[in-house]
């Protein structure tokens, strides 16, 4: 059996979330602290692709990739393509991924107390110092819960994948296109085989997530 679907779906996930996790919480910070009326329009922005069918993200990732547009055409003078690659997979999975991330640290975040940050400032501390050593760890049980689920849902995604970088065999293959060309070519016990190996990833990820949401009301219960 061939399992570099499982490899390669593995490695976009994880850089998608690598991606999505810094720039998650980038967004998420600033966010939380703007005013309401600009906050909320930013919000509606960030979140779309949650709400969006993942053809509609492929869609416009493809007019913005595609080898028939203006970027993409620049990128691939030089040397760079995102359509038919796995590392466009990389792309259509941050994509998609990327609300997980930002709405459950924005969450986090604005759950903070500020009386830390400023009693912090008071003492002479930095930004910098507040935001790493007394903000994160704050609110690191709700930003790991954003990681594992964005990870999850790099790691499940198809529509907008199967747009932007197909099915090629050893190539852009993941576990979500192979079960789909399995299916079409009647290949249904390979196509069992791959289902539960997602069903087994994703009982994984999920498990994770309540034992981290667990710990967090056990945390503030305390």
């Amino acid at each position: 059996m061939d399992w570099y679907p499982l490899w390669n779906s593995l490695r976009i996930a994880a850089i998608s979330c690598i991606l999505v996790f810094f720039s998650g919480i980038c967004m998420a910070y600033y966010v939380a602290r703007m005013p309401r009326a600009l906050k909320g329009i930013l919000d509606v922005v960030l979140t779309l692709p949650l709400v969006l069918p993942p053809t509609v993200c492929g869609w416009i990732l493809l007019l913005i990739f595609g080898l028939r547009h203006p970027v993409g055409m620049f990128l691939q003078t030089a040397g760079i393509q995102f359509v038919m690659t796995w590392y466009g997979g990389v792309i259509a999975s941050a994509v998609v991924a990327f609300p997980l991330m930002y709405r459950t640290a924005r969450g986090a975040f604005e759950s903070f107390d500020e009386t830390l940050a400023w009693s912090g400032r008071t003492l002479g501390l930095s930004d910098m110092y507040i935001f790493w050593r007394i903000r994160m760890p704050y609110c690191k049980q709700g930003i790991i819960a954003g990681t594992v689920l964005a990870f999850a849902r790099a790691l499940g995604e198809y529509g907008a994948t199967s747009m932007l970088i197909g099915y090629i065999p050893k190539n852009t293959a993941t576990i979500s296109t192979t079960v789909y060309q399995l299916w079409r070519t009647n290949d249904e016990y390979s196509a069992f085989i791959w289902v539960l190996v997602n069903i087994a990833i994703s009982a994984v990820v999920l498990l994770t997530v309540n034992m981290l949401e667990k710990r967090n009301r056990e945390r503030r219960a305390s």
